[in-house]
């Protein structure tokens, strides 16, 4: 039984640029494993504190040297000698070393590159492919395997680009397709028909954090307008449906959202979701309200919660116990999940559970800023999550994930079925 022999990081930067971190888990048989972090742009104010060390001398205040000093310092003198199959003790040891509830003090960032990296060491030690270690450590059946259903963000707004829109992500969803590979390629070949429409209008085709597309178009109902006709052009209509990440704390100022330059209600922002449910068929809404609007999240459940998944981000936080009073609450039908969120891979999955159980829809998801690191396509099949939020099919660190979940397909073979609508049916237990 191999155990921790040494662990190191390293800060390297993502995807926008900025600093992030990178930890490497080496065992006394010589295996070795990385893991790397991502970060977000668009943060819940609840989520598991992401630590900088505020000198502004170094990269704009972003640097992570900390974070790094707590990795080689503390958390390798605690994990030295232990085994790392053990993913819950390990887990429930790098939780008690921080000792806060939001991990602020030795960093989210920290704790969870140490707890992937340790995952994915115990997996190579085992010869085993991490989604086989994953189901395993965690006591999954071993039954069917759920290749997710893809979340395209092609059009960009919000804090992800300057396009001027207030609702973040455009996505495509690609439910009606019979595989994996035919519903990455339904998504690849809309968008660059996607890009084709956008030239003839003679706007912009540069790239927002998450590979979308940023047009300054006049308004949302433009852009789904033009979306719309893109996955026609391209061939899919029927076949691919439309979501929306709105990041709606991002917009919400002083007790009103202020949407498309007016303010508006809770109950306002409902019927504008639910007319475009019904024109243009939108199959989830995520973060459709801000993160502590619970009254508001609570009547739009009540409203269009039989008709259309209803996400929740920021509201949630990957965290148990947020999840649990939305549960209680009837708060949302769906949760997004972001393993930097919470900050250990066996609280991120505790979430998954708990969510499964009281009949949420699940959404594993990557972060604005991103790396190469492709552990969430494995924890997505692992988990049986039913679908995957990884950005536009361009940019090689989300083509990262994508070409991994390619690769889960084809060795996974008959045992392993595409989740196509699985993820965004609304069955009687989960209609509010």
């Amino acid at each position: 039984m191999a155990k921790i022999a040494s662990i190191r990081a390293l800060e390297i930067l993502d995807s926008r640029g900025f600093p992030t971190v990178e930890t490497e888990v080496r065992l006394d048989d010589g295996t070795a494993a990385s893991a790397l972090v991502p970060s977000g742009a668009s943060t819940g104010e609840h989520e598991a504190v992401e630590l900088r060390d505020g000198d502004k001398a170094r990269f704009n205040g972003k640097g992570v040297l900390k974070a790094v000093s707590h990795v080689e310092g503390p958390l390798q003198k605690l994990l030295k000698g232990t085994d790392p199959r053990d993913q819950a003790a390990l887990d429930k040891a790098l939780i008690a070393a921080d000792g806060t509830a939001n991990k602020g003090k030795l960093g989210a960032n920290a704790l969870l590159s140490v707890s992937m990296a340790a995952c994915r060491a115990a997996a190579l030690s085992a010869k085993m492919p991490l989604v086989s270690h994953l189901r395993k450590t965690f006591g999954l059946p071993e039954g069917e395997w759920l290749l997710p259903t893809p979340m395209l963000n092609v059009i960009n707004g919000g804090k992800h680009a300057d396009s001027g829109l207030d609702v973040q992500e455009f996505m495509l969803v690609p439910v009606g397709c019979g595989s994996f590979h035919e519903a990455l390629r339904a998504g690849a070949e809309i968008y660059q028909a996607l890009k084709k429409i956008l030239v003839g209008m003679k706007m912009t085709v540069s790239v927002g954090d998450e590979g979308g597309f940023a047009p300054q178009l006049k308004d949302h109902a433009s852009a789904l307008d033009v979306l719309t006709d893109s996955i026609a052009k391209a061939g899919y209509a029927g076949k691919v449906r439309l979501g929306l990440d709105s990041a709606a704390s991002e917009f919400y100022k002083d007790g009103a959202y202020r949407f498309e330059g007016k303010p508006r209600t809770a109950a306002e922002m409902t019927e504008i979701y639910g007319s475009w449910q019904k024109k243009y068929g939108i199959i989830s809404y995520e973060d459709p309200l801000a993160e502590d609007d619970w009254d508001g999240w609570k009547h739009m459940t009540g409203k269009l919660g039989t008709e259309v998944r209803i996400i929740g981000d920021d509201l949630f936080v990957t965290n148990p116990e947020r999840l649990k009073r939305g549960i209680k609450e009837k708060t949302a039908n769906s949760i997004l999940i972001k393993l930097n969120q919470i900050g250990t891979v066996s609280e991120t999955v505790e979430a998954i559970r708990t969510a499964h159980a009281a009949g949420y829809s699940t959404v594993i998801s990557h972060r604005s800023g991103e790396t190469e690191d492709a552990f969430i396509a494995d924890f997505a099949v692992a988990m049986n999550a039913g679908a995957i939020k990884t950005g536009a099919p361009c940019r090689s660190e989300r083509l990262a994930k994508y070409n991994q979940l390619l690769r889960l397909e084809r060795d996974l073979g008959t045992k392993a079925r595409y989740a196509g609508d699985a993820c965004f049916k609304l069955a009687s237990k989960t209609a509010r």
